[in-house]
């Protein structure tokens, strides 16, 4: 009868289907899964700010370059000096920014429509059960 593994520190076992890698010191250790098999097997509900921090955090970064683009470009209408300088880098930050507030804002409706995926999928998933499992 072959025990289940513990992780190094001893406080969770291994799954039964998980590979056991064996170390150089001769111990076994447990594969943790990836942090994406979590997300998509739908186990734990995850708040707003979990499942929308990234394209917020794009759409922020996007809003500051381009702002920061703004007052570049602002600075080679009203100094003399370096004129050519912020001339070409003004509107880089213009267009780097505005590109990223774009991909985040468009990455939101989808991350919308991937939950109400899921949503259905999970749906079906529990009348199929139903249904068959009687």
């Amino acid at each position: 009868m072959e025990v289940p593994a513990r992780s190094p520190d001893g406080s969770e076992q291994c799954p039964q289907g998980r590979e056991l890698m064996a170390s150089s010191t001769g111990s076994t250790l447990c594969m943790s899964s990836s942090r994406s098999e979590s997300v998509w097997t739908g186990s734990t509900p995850r708040s707003r700010w979990d499942i929308y921090r990234k394209p917020l955090v794009v759409v922020a970064v996007g809003v500051a370059i381009f702002l920061f683009g703004v007052v570049i470009t602002s600075l080679a209408c009203f100094l003399k000096e370096h004129k050519k300088v912020y001339k070409m880098s003004g509107p880089a930050f213009l267009s780097l920014g505005l590109m990223l507030l774009v991909c985040g804002l468009v990455w939101i409706p989808i991350i919308r429509k991937k939950q109400k995926q899921r949503q259905k999928s999970q749906f079906l998933q529990s009348l199929k059960s139903f249904f068959f499992n009687r």
